[in-house]
């Protein structure tokens, strides 16, 4: 398998050099499952942050979450995104490339005066 370019299902959304921001698409076409990943390298470390929409059947389980953010401090959710095989190679290597990429972008930022 090969990695395409452009990808199926990952859209570059921003590239600021040392932090660069994708959208991954879900199979099922729903844009709620989509994960917004963003890349980012700094003085010490990269980071990648994956974020994306969380929705709760509140009627059924209201009560159950209340007691959860008064007792624990949070609600726990789960996400599900399905990815092709493509969909799923695409999103491996562009998170690779995205890292490598913005990690020398800072290390040859950092050798400047």
């Amino acid at each position: 398998m090969n990695y395409e370019k452009p990808a199926e299902g990952i859209l570059k959304t921003n590239d600021w050099g040392n932090s660069k921001a994708y959208k991954v698409a879900c199979h099922c076409g729903a844009d709620g499952h989509d994960h917004d990943v963003w890349v980012e390298a700094d003085r010490y470390d990269v980071t990648v942050t994956i974020y994306t929409k969380v929705k709760s059947n509140w009627r059924v389980n209201r009560f159950r979450q209340i007691w959860d953010l008064l007792t624990k401090g949070y609600s726990e959710h789960s996400v599900d995104i399905s990815l092709t095989q493509q969909q799923a190679f695409n999103y491996a290597y562009t998170l690779n490339e995205a890292i490598k990429d913005v990690d020398r972008f800072q290390k040859e930022s950092s050798k400047k005066p």
